[in-house]
């Protein structure tokens, strides 16, 4: 694989920190400013560097906004990036300057902590659980200030219950409000703020209380919407046991942490439990339930040389394994820190919403102010009416459901993508999948196995098929051709005896020859039959069917005749023309681009159902097909699983890597790493890319067209100031359950 992608069409702004979701979150109410785009590298000079900040208390454009505006002009800060779903703020500075940016995040009212990298498993410090009783409390005030109200009492009964319920859960908000307003930022908490102060002057005591218990319900049910986004990947992370069984120097067996486990470290697996870290196995033999990593819905059978990944689970026997990477650099560590990194890089519907919120907030803010003074003063009418009407509008100000909307359903997105064995690099790629037109596909690996296998055979004497066969295997195996591998790997599969062969002799570009009993025998190829003087009319057309197949064909001989003809090639994955028909039906065309000579290309697309293949290819090739690809038929995705096809997979719209688990190179360059070698998850992907969009589509038409309702039914006197902000808070709560049914996506 290569480092991915020069052209302009995508997005590397990916976020460097790892965090893990702890505490309780604070709410993702507010205005969002459009962020600098940031690459997540030191700026030119080398003179900066990166500290991960993580903030509790950060969530959402609320926080952002203030954070970028305190920090955005200080001395030594040359970048900032922001991961609200991890609530980790990156910051490039001046090695001198953390202590000053950590002192001025604070004075903001948040609590920052220096985190630490992803190989640490240490919980941040939680935020402290609040009582509950203080909003139990301000929900009675606020019921019996308006029961008071309805029932003629005296206003002061009124007014006292109200300030009551406003004081019992608001303080935090006015505290936020001001901290916003100081600092020149029209956030939910100033809006909110600015709006039950003027109902209380405007002496709606009961309102006034109303919309403070109902913010204050909404933050905490909204938060706890988001948590169920973050334990998403939160999940992820906890598949990897904490402790696993290792062999000490002392010759026992004892449990230990993880994280403290070296490479080639010797440990132990029993039936039913998780592998704690990746290893190849050195002794005993198990099925393995893969599916954490690479998606699989059946065991995987692994013996002795095979390969095993952290947080798969052994699901029969008992194995011994060696440790090949500690746990901060597992394949599980690498996919959890790929898709953290993806959070952060905003797709563009993301991008189009931040922009959009930037505007929107002071907007309807300006609009609150005219509709405040310009009835009154310009057409004499009553102010309380129209100052009322306008406080009602700073409530519909907050594009909080507008905002919230976009990164949770593409965290949603990547979280189910990962489970399935996706490992999708950004947000970017998770919503531009949708527009591809054409797949190109590598052929080695990718379609086929990439490991040849004995196709056909035909005895051509009266010697019968066991003896053909155990006298060409015996010549195979004393090579080490793939091609003479695959007739001994089927004779070993079917029984066949071997007998041992005298004076071997490899004939270069021709086959092998080899004494049996006393008898010379020749292993070779279409060259050398006619070297020989063997070939004949009969034989040719045989030959000539099978090689125009994409076969290579072999033959048995001795100084008289032929006895036996072999074809072997490579073996077309089961997978391959499912996904190839599935891909069809989404109505992507396919496109198969290989070194491989043209007949086997056409062969082999013939086979699996492939639009169009090109054979005869060198890496370079590949990258002029999809150029031309990309100039006529629009965006074009690229699989491949070899080097040679890096450039190729750099030059296309969007790069799929297949069977990445355990190639970190893959998982960290790719744009699209498939984890096994199931072509199938391809459609797949699409299909999630497609249902990722359709998803944000609704959610914008639903933010907006509740807030454009609100905005008419305030104008013509309708909307009361607790009815916006129940719209508000069902507006924000719709769009979070609608963008975390992607979690639940299965394709």
């Amino acid at each position: 694989m290569s480092d991915h992608h020069a052209h302009e069409s995508h997005d590397h702004n990916h976020s460097q920190p790892h965090s893990h979701e702890h505490g309780s979150a604070a709410s993702c109410r507010g205005d969002a400013v459009q962020p600098l785009e940031m690459s997540g590298k030191p700026p030119l000079g080398g003179t900066g560097m990166q500290t991960p900040i993580r903030i509790m208390q950060m969530d959402c454009p609320t926080e952002e906004a203030l954070l970028r505006k305190k920090l955005g002009g200080m001395a030594g800060v040359t970048g900032m990036e922001f991961n609200l779903m991890q609530r980790v703020l990156t910051v490039t500075h001046e090695p001198k300057a953390i202590e000053t940016i950590l002192e001025a995040v604070r004075s903001l009212g948040f609590t920052p902590e220096i985190a630490n990298g992803s190989t640490d498993r240490a919980e941040p410090t939680p935020e402290p659980v609040k009582p509950w009783w203080p909003l139990a409390l301000s929900g009675v005030a606020a019921i019996a200030s308006e029961a008071a109200s309805w029932a003629g009492l005296p206003a002061w009964v009124a007014a006292m219950l109200a300030a009551a319920a406003v004081l019992a859960c608001g303080i935090t908000t006015y505290k936020k409000g001001w901290i916003a307003i100081r600092n020149g930022n029209l956030n939910i908490n100033a809006l909110m703020s600015i709006a039950v102060t003027g109902a209380f002057l405007l002496g709606q005591w009961p309102e006034a209380a109303m919309v403070m218990v109902l913010f204050t319900v909404a933050e905490l049910i909204e938060a706890k919407s988001l948590d169920r986004a973050r334990n998403a990947i939160k999940s992820l992370i906890q598949l990897a046991p904490e402790r696993a069984t290792v062999l000490q120097s002392d010759g026992f067996w004892h449990e230990v942490a993880a994280m403290s486990v070296g490479i080639d470290a010797r440990a132990r697996v029993k039936p039913g439990e998780r592998i704690a870290l990746d290893g190849k196995i050195v002794r005993g033999r198990s099925a393995i339930n893969q599916a954490p990593i690479t998606g699989e819905s059946l065991p995987v059978e692994k013996a002795e040389g095979d390969t095993v990944f952290a947080g798969t689970i052994n699901e029969s026997g008992s194995f011994e394994y060696l440790v090949t990477a500690g746990a901060g650099d597992s394949t599980l560590a690498r996919i959890i820190h790929a898709v953290e990194q993806a959070q952060s890089a905003r797709a563009p519907t993301q991008r189009f919403v931040d922009q959009f919120a930037r505007v929107y907030t002071p907007v309807v803010f300006s609009i609150a102010l005219v509709v405040a003074t310009l009835p009154p003063l310009a057409f004499g009418e009553d102010w309380f009416t129209w100052v009322y009407k306008a406080l009602v509008l700073l409530v519909i100000a907050c594009p909080c459901a507008l905002v919230i909307s976009t990164p949770v359903t593409i965290v949603s997105g990547l979280a189910a993508a990962a489970r399935q064995g996706i490992l999708v690099k950004g947000g970017v790629y998770l919503e531009e999948g949708r527009k591809l037109k054409w797949i190109a596909l590598d052929k080695t690996g990718t379609i086929t196995h990439g490991k040849p296998a004995q196709t056909d055979f035909v005895a051509l004497n009266s010697w019968g098929e066991a003896k053909v066969r155990s006298l060409a295997a015996s010549l195979a195996s004393r090579s080490d051709h793939p091609v003479s591998r695959a007739l001994t790997d089927a004779a070993k599969r079917d029984g066949i005896p071997l007998h041992s062969v005298e004076g071997f002799e490899a004939l270069p570009g021709r086959g092998t020859k080899g004494v049996i009993n006393g008898q010379i025998y020749h292993l070779g190829n279409h060259r050398l039959i006619h070297e020989q003087g063997h070939c004949s009319d009969e034989l040719e057309v045989r030959l000539s069917a099978l090689e125009e197949l994409g076969k290579t064909v072999i033959l048995l001989t001795n100084d008289h005749s032929v006895h036996g003809l072999f074809a072997v090639a490579d073996t077309v994955k089961d997978s391959s023309r499912q996904a190839i028909a599935e891909l069809h039906a989404l109505g992507i065309k396919t496109v198969m681009l290989t070194g491989d000579n043209a007949h086997t290309a056409s062969a082999i697309a013939a086979q699996v159902g492939i639009d169009e293949a090109r054979g005869d290819l060198l890496p370079d090739d590949k990258v002029k097909a999809i150029e031309s690809k990309m100039s006529k038929d629009g965006a074009v995705g690229m699989v491949g699983d070899g080097i040679n096809d890096a450039p190729a997979l750099a030059r296309s719209d969007i790069g799929f890597a297949m069977g990445a688990a355990g190639t970190g190179t893959a998982i960290e360059t790719a744009d699209v790493a498939l984890m096994d070698d199931d072509l199938r998850k391809l459609p797949r992907f699409i299909r999630l890319s497609r249902r990722t969009h359709a998803l944000l589509v609704q959610n914008i038409v639903l933010a907006l067209g509740i807030k454009t309702v609100f905005l008419v039914l305030t104008v013509i006197g309708t909307a009361t100031m607790w009815m916006a902000v129940f719209a508000d808070v069902g507006a924000s709560l719709l769009v979070v359950a609608n963008g975390l049914r992607l979690v639940r996506f299965r394709g």
